[in-house]
């Protein structure tokens, strides 16, 4: 333990120079994703709010994926040691925070994106204190929630029911609640690194992958996969974290600033992953082949009933906490369809 503390410490310093203080002038921002990505173009928009409001006073750094490290749990160490105050965290986060695999889960958020994004970052579940101290008790805060897109499969054959699943070696990210996801589907998930995904798709070493379209055609995904299938089951969802100790520490008007940026950025979030994922699908239509499936209900429906038992499976590797943010989160979908009716 001795020697992983010094490694992380040298690794942090290596990485990003001296931690930033609550009085700094740069708050680092490290992004799980490259540039051209949905957490790229929220982070731009981020930094252009915060630098405004303070006058120049306050600098904004990206950190893309690559600029921290290639090990995602390097982004969140930097983020929970202070070296990096702000950062964003999603399947990968599981294993620092076993509550944020919530996200993860599938058929539970509403089919209207918008209200997805709406539900998170609102007061009730955001401010909770099972989604505070989840996070709080690992040396983070959780500061809003970025709903990036539908997650898409892409595989080598075409997908319609969980037979047609069974035993696909499909990629997830390493989150032992999408493994058990996938798990029921029939399919047989495996972890591989982000940056490796490509060739492994290539080289048949994975047989279908897992991500937003955004992601799929920016990392070229697409282009050694037969078929990319919408089934609508999970939105990929990056939590916005930040250093606790850090956070803390901001002045009243620091925190003032941060606060009414973030509630800008749920519209903005938003309107950022429309616009990704609709043209850059339209890339992918326009430069390959491949063929595009949509599921109907029906289909879903089978999906989703495989689905609802991982409901359980989350609370019992969590606990108590996971399932009041669940309980939270299904209280204003089931608000938001009786409004629909």
């Amino acid at each position: 333990m001795q020697l992983r503390n010094i490694v992380l410490s040298i690794t942090a310093l290596g990485l990003v120079g001296v931690a930033s203080t609550a009085s700094a002038d740069t708050w680092r921002f490290g992004l799980e994703e490259t540039e051209g990505s949905v957490q790229y173009g929220y982070a731009e928009e981020f930094k252009k709010l915060i630098e405004e409001k303070s006058d120049g006073d306050i600098t904004v750094e990206l950190l893309p994926y690559g600029s921290w490290g290639s090990s995602y749990s390097a982004l969140y160490d930097a983020i929970q040691s202070g070296a990096i105050p702000l950062g964003f965290g999603s399947g990968f986060l599981g294993g620092t925070v076993p509550e944020s695999q919530l996200m993860s889960l599938n058929y539970v958020m509403p089919n209207d994106q918008m209200e997805t994004a709406e539900i998170l970052n609102s007061d009730d579940f955001l401010k909770s204190d099972a989604w505070q101290d989840s996070f709080r008790e690992r040396g983070l805060v959780p500061l809003g929630a970025l709903p990036e897109g539908y997650q898409v499969w892409t595989t080598n054959k075409e997908v319609r029911t969980p037979e047609d699943m069974d035993n696909l070696q499909i990629r997830v990210m390493d989150n032992s609640l999408l493994r058990s996801t996938y798990e029921a589907y029939g399919a047989s998930p495996i972890t591989i690194a982000y940056g490796e995904l490509y060739s492994a798709l290539q080289q048949g070493q994975a047989e279908g992958n897992i991500q937003p379209v955004f992601a799929h055609e920016n990392m070229g995904f697409y282009e050694v996969q037969d078929y990319m299938i919408f089934a609508d089951q999970s939105q990929f969802i990056a939590n916005f974290i930040g250093n606790e100790e850090w956070y803390d520490d901001l002045s009243d008007d620091q925190r003032e600033m941060l606060d009414s940026t973030l509630d800008e950025m749920v519209q903005k979030g938003h309107d950022i992953q429309t616009q990704f994922n609709s043209e850059r699908l339209e890339t992918i239509k326009e430069k390959s082949d491949i063929n595009i499936v949509h599921l109907d209900e029906e289909e879903r429906d089978a999906f989703r009933k495989l689905a609802e038992p991982v409901r359980q499976t989350y609370v019992d590797m969590v606990g108590e906490r996971g399932q009041k943010a669940l309980d939270i989160v299904l209280d204003h979908v089931d608000q938001s369809e009786d409004k629909a009716e």
